[in-house]
C-alpha cells in the first residue's frame, strides 16, 4: 500500500512551461477555516463515488503530522520528519473497487507543545491524486470539507521533555464516527497555497519544499504482551508518592484475562484502581484503550522506564523489582461519556516498559474492555549473527539489538522516552551498528542528508536535527563528518558521499576561525559537552567553555586527517594535501601545548593538570603522534589511575584505540559494564553509569559493533566495502563465529584460538576479495570462496 519513489512524480508537467512555474503540483495545500492558534486537531474528508474500479497513487503528506483513512480503515501515517525545504510526503497506492468511498485525514499542530524534532511551516493538508484521479481526489481541486475535532486538551510532558503535549480525550466532546466521515460541522476547506516541489518562483516566503519519502512505513504490529504485577486501590490520583507494597495489593486477576484479551473487567462506581502492568521488555507503541460506560470518570495510562527506589525519582536499582518503588511516569488521560465501545487512541506513541494503569470512577460503572498495543518502530532487524563462545558477553547482545530498535524511528534518537531527538554524536555510533546489523541504510543516508541540510551561517552543523529548538555542540558536527568518512567505506554509494563533501568542507573549514595564531583550536562557542563525565560540569571537558582544550583540539585533529584521507581515497589529492597538512598542524600544535613527558599522557588543558582517557584517545586515533609517543602514551592511558574516564558513550573510542593498541583484553574487561546491565534486569542500553537517566540509549549498543569489527576483525578495506580486511583481536575469547551482513552478501568468519594456533574459515562475498591479518601475516582470501587460515598464536 505504501510505496517509496525516488522523484518527484509531477516533473513531467514541467517541459515547455515557463521557468518560475515548474515544480509546481497539480495540488495545494488546504486547511479549515476559522482556526485559533495551535494546539489543535483538525478532520478533513473526502466523499467521492467511482463509476469503475481503479487503482489511485496518492501522495500524501500535512504540518504537523496526519494519519490517513480510507473508508474508515488507517492507511498510513506521516509525514515523515524533516524540515521546511525537505519536507516528506508519504506515496500510497490503493486499489478502490466502483462505488462510494470516503477518505479523511487526521491532522494535528501542537505549535508550541510540538516535539522539538517536530518542524513546522504553518498547519495544512494536501493529498495529490495522479492521473486520472488529479481532479477528483486532489486538495485544492476535489470539494474536501474539514472541522476542527473537540475533545481535545493536552497534557504536559515535562518529566520527559522534549516529546511534546499529550492528550487528555473527552468522550462527550469528542466526535465520534470521524474516520467514517461522519458527523456534522464540515465545511469547505480554504485553499492555503499550490504545492510546490521546486523553488523556482522569483519571490516566495516561507513554504512546504516537497520531497518524497526516503524510509518505508514504520513497523505498526499489535502486540499483545504484559504482566499485571500489582492491584491496588489507592484513596486518591495523587499516586506517585505512594510506594508499591504487597500487602495493599488486591486480588483481581480480571485484570490479567483483560490484557489477555480473555475477558472485560468492571469497576465499581466510587472507585479507584491502580494497575501495574510489566510488558518485560521495553517498547515503542501506540495504546488503544476500548471502554464502556463510566461518564463522569476518568482512566489515566502513564508509562514508565523502570520504577524507582526513591520517591525523587532517581535510583532505580533491580529494573524486575517493584516492590518498595515508586512509579513516576507520563502518559494521556481518556475521559469517558458512557457511551459502549469507546475506542481511545493518541496521536504519538509511548515508550517504556512499564504501564500504570489508573482508573477513577464516578456515580457510574465503568468497563474496561481491552488494552492493546501496536508495537511501532523502524523495521530494523538483525540480519547478522554472532557468538563469542561467553554467554555472559552474548547474552548483553539482545540488550544492544533492542536498544537499536527502539532508538530508530524516522530518524535515530538519542532515546525513545526523553527528547526523542536525533544528535550527531550518538548518530555516528547508532550509524556504525546500523552497519554490522542491516544491509539497510536508508535510516543513516537520511541522517548524513539531514545533518547537512542543518548548517548554519557559521559552517557548523546543528547538534541535533530536525530540531525547532536550535542547539549547538561543535564537537558534535565534527561527528557528523566523520560519519561521511564511515559510510564512504561501509557502504557503496561514492555518488552520495561526494554530494555530502562540500558541506564536509564547509564544516571542517569553519573550525579556522576558532584557530588562534598559535595553531591551537580555542573553544568554540555552544555546548561544547563531550561525555558524561561526573567531575566535567555538564559534560564539557576542562577548558571546552573558554580557553584551549587538549580534547577538543586533538579531536579536530584526528577528523581532519580522516577527512584527508577521505579526499585521497575519493581523488582529490590537492584537497587530500591541503587537509593533511593542517591535520599535521593542529598535532603539532598540540603536541607543543599539552604533552607532558613526565607523564606519558596528553593533558586536558593548558596548566597541563587535568587528564582523561578521552584526550588519549583521540590522540591515538588521530595517526599523527610520533611513534615513541603513541606508545608512551598509549601505555599511560592503560595504566594512568587518576585521569577521568570515558563512560558509556565515549568508551566507543577507548575501544577504537585498544584496538589500536593491540590490547581489546582492556577493551574485554570494561564490557563488565554492561555485563551488568542483565544483572540488573534491564533489557536496552542504558544513558551513563549509574543513577542514569535513560535506560534506553542506543549510543550504549556500540559494543555490538565491536564484537564483529574489533574481536572477529571485520572492517572495509576499501570505499564502499569493496574489500575485506579481517584483523581478529579475540582477546580471551577462544572461539568465535560470525557473520556479518555485506552491501554483496555475506562476510562469514569461524575462529578458534588455543595455546598454540588460531585456525580461521573465512568465507568472503562474489567479487569482494580480503585479507586475513594476524600480526605482521597478511592471508589473501579469494571472493566467494571459503579460505582455511592457520597460523602460529605468537604474532610475529
Amino acid at each position: 500500500m505504501r510505496k517509496i519513489i525516488a522523484q518527484d512524480p509531477f516533473t513531467r508537467n514541467d517541459p515547455g512551461i515557463p521557468w518560475d512555474q515548474r515544480g509546481q503540483w497539480p495540488a495545494s495545500w488546504v486547511a479549515a477555516r476559522r482556526l485559533p492558534s495551535p494546539p489543535y486537531v483538525v478532520a478533513y474528508r473526502l466523499a467521492f463515488v467511482l463509476p469503475q474500479a481503479a487503482t489511485a497513487t496518492l501522495h500524501v503528506t500535512a504540518d504537523e503530522r496526519y494519519e490517513l483513512f480510507l473508508d474508515s480503515e488507517r492507511v498510513g501515517r506521516g509525514s515523515e520528519r524533516g524540515d521546511a525545504d525537505h519536507w516528506f510526503y508519504e506515496t500510497y497506492e490503493l486499489e478502490l473497487p466502483a462505488g462510494p468511498h470516503t477518505l479523511v485525514a487526521r491532522v494535528w499542530s501542537l505549535g508550541p507543545l510540538a516535539p522539538y524534532a517536530q518542524l513546522s511551516v504553518r498547519h495544512g493538508f494536501l493529498l495529490a491524486a495522479e492521473p486520472p484521479l488529479t481532479e477528483a481526489l486532489s486538495t485544492g481541486i476535489a470539494p474536501w470539507e474539514a472541522k476542527r475535532l473537540e475533545g481535545y486538551s493536552w497534557v504536559n510532558p515535562s518529566p520527559a521533555w522534549g516529546t511534546g503535549g499529550n492528550i487528555a480525550l473527552s468522550a462527550a466532546q469528542f466526535p465520534w464516527g470521524v474516520e467514517r466521515g461522519e458527523g456534522d460541522g464540515w465545511e469547505p476547506v480554504e485553499v492555503v497555497e499550490r504545492a510546490v516541489g521546486r523553488l523556482m518562483a522569483l519571490e516566495a516566503p516561507p513554504q512546504h519544499l516537497l520531497r518524497p519519502a526516503t524510509l518505508p512505513a514504520m513497523l505498526e504490529v499489535p502486540i499483545r504482551v504484559g504482566r499485571v504485577r500489582h492491584v491496588s486501590a489507592p484513596s486518591s490520583e495523587e499516586v506517585s508518592s505512594l510506594p508499591i507494597r504487597a500487602e495493599q495489593a488486591l486480588d483481581e486477576p480480571e485484570w490479567q484475562a483483560m490484557l489477555e484479551g480473555r475477558s472485560s473487567v468492571t469497576v465499581p462506581p466510587h472507585t479507584t484502581r491502580r494497575v501495574i502492568i510489566d510488558l518485560e521488555d521495553y517498547y515503542c507503541a501506540y495504546p488503544e484503550l476500548v471502554t464502556s460506560g463510566g461518564e463522569g470518570g476518568a482512566v489515566r495510562l502513564h508509562w514508565a522506564e523502570s520504577l524507582y527506589e526513591d520517591g525523587r525519582g532517581r535510583h532505580k536499582g533491580d529494573r524486575d523489582a517493584i516492590e518498595g518503588k515508586y512509579f513516576r511516569g507520563v502518559g494521556d488521560v481518556f475521559l469517558p461519556d458512557g457511551g459502549d465501545s469507546r475506542r481511545f487512541d493518541t496521536l504519538w506513541w509511548q515508550a517504556g516498559r512499564y504501564l500504570e494503569l489508573l482508573v477513577r470512577t464516578a456515580d457510574s460503572p465503568l468497563t474496561v474492555a481491552s488494552l492493546r498495543l501496536r508495537e511501532t518502530r523502524y523495521p530494523l532487524e538483525m540480519e547478522s549473527a554472532i557468538a563469542t563462545g561467553d554467554p555472559d558477553l552474548d547474552a548483553t547482545i539482545p540488550l544492544m539489538v533492542r536498544a537499536m530498535q527502539m532508538c530508530s524511528h524516522e530518524t535515530y534518537m538519542d532515546c525513545p522516552y526523553y527528547e526523542q531527538l536525533m544528535y550527531a554524536g550518538d548518530t555516528r555510533l547508532e550509524a556504525l551498528v546500523t552497519y554490522v546489523m542491516t544491509r539497510d541504510d536508508r535510516l543513516p543516508r537520511k541522517a548524513l542528508r539531514m545533518f547537512d541540510a542543518s548548517r548554519l551561517a557559521s559552517g557548523l552543523t546543528q547538534a541535533r536535527y530536525p530540531s525547532r529548538v536550535r542547539q549547538i555542540i561543535a564537537p558534535f558536527a565534527l561527528w557528523w563528518v566523520a560519519m561521511v568518512c564511515d559510510y564512504a567505506y561501509w557502504r557503496p554509494g561514492t555518488e552520495y558521499v561526494r554530494e555530502l563533501m562540500p558541506g564536509v568542507r564547509a564544516t571542517m573549514e569553519a573550525f579556522e576561525r576558532w584557530r588562534g595564531s598559535d595553531g591551537l583550536l580555542e573553544s568554540p562557542e555552544g555546548w561544547n559537552v563531550t561525555d558524561w563525565v561526573p567531575e566535567w560540569p555538564a559534560g564539557i571537558p576542562p577548558e571546552g567553555e573558554w580557553g584551549r582544550s587538549g580534547l577538543l583540539n586533538w579531536h579536530l585533529a584526528l577528523v581532519t586527517r580522516m577527512v584527508a584521507d577521505l579526499e585521497r581515497a575519493l581523488g582529490n589529492p590537492q584537497m587530500a594535501e591541503h587537509f593533511g597538512a593542517r591535520a599535521r598542524e593542529i598535532a603539532d600544535a598540540a603536541l607543543r601545548a599539552f604533552w607532558v613527558p613526565s607523564r606519558g599522557l596528553m593533558a586536558d588543558d593548558t596548566a597541563c593538570q587535568r587528564f582523561s582517557e578521552h584526550t588519549q584517545c583521540l590522540a591515538i586515533l588521530s595517526g599523527l603522534l610520533p611513534p615513541a609517543i603513541e606508545e608512551q602514551v598509549g601505555r599511560s592511558l592503560l595504566e594512568a589511575r587518576d585521569i577521568a574516564r570515558t563512560t558509556i558513550y565515549f568508551s566507543h573510542y577507548l575501544f577504537e584505540a585498544c584496538r589500536k593498541l593491540g590490547r581489546v583484553d582492556v577493551l574485554l574487561a570494561r564490557l563488565g559494564l554492561w555485563r551488568e546491565l542483565v544483572d540488573k534486569g534491564l533489557r536496552t542500553t542504558i544513558e551513563a553509569p549509574e543513577p542514569t537517566r535513560s535506560d534506553c540509549h542506543a549510543w550504549g549498543a556500540h559494543p555490538l559493533y565491536h564484537l564483529f569489527a574489533t574481536f572477529l576483525g571485520i572492517r572495509p578495506a576499501g570505499l564502499g566495502f569493496s574489500a575485506v580486511e579481517i584483523a581478529p583481536q579475540p582477546a580471551a575469547l577462544r572461539r568465535l563465529e560470525g557473520r556479518l551482513v555485506h552491501p554483496r552478501g555475506d562476510v562469514w568468519v569461524a575462529m578458534e584460538v588455543d595455546e598454540e594456533q588460531i585456525r580461521a574459515r573465512v568465507r568472503l562475498p562474489e567479487a569482494v576479495p580480503g585479507v586475513f591479518c594476524w600480526g605482521s601475516r597478511r592471508v589473501p582470501l579469494r571472493p566467494g570462496e571459503e579460505t582455511d587460515v592457520v597460523l602460529p598464536r605468537a604474532q610475529g
